[in-house]
């Protein structure tokens, strides 16, 4: 998968949670809550043909990795947290 199609979603310094294409400079989206932050980013994931989800928690560790298939993907990977 190419580093455009991988997006991070972290908590920034207004204390809101972005929605980020890795290696862009601005955020997509920002969200009042990691989940809404997260499905918005991997809303964005499926519809460009699949990706890496990273999540990042409150003092910016990664807590999770998900490689989200794009929708039209008939054999989706198999490793998927949720």
């Amino acid at each position: 998968m190419g580093k455009g199609n991988n997006r991070i979603v972290y908590r920034n310094e207004n204390h809101q949670w972005a929605n980020k294409p890795i290696g862009s400079g601005r955020a997509s989206s920002l969200r009042d809550t990691q989940r809404e932050a997260a499905v918005a980013a991997k809303g964005m994931l499926q519809s460009q043909a699949s990706g890496e989800l990273i999540t990042k928690g409150l003092h910016g560790k990664i807590t999770s990795k998900d490689t989200i298939p794009s929708r039209d993907d008939l054999c989706p990977p198999g490793d998927k947290e949720d």
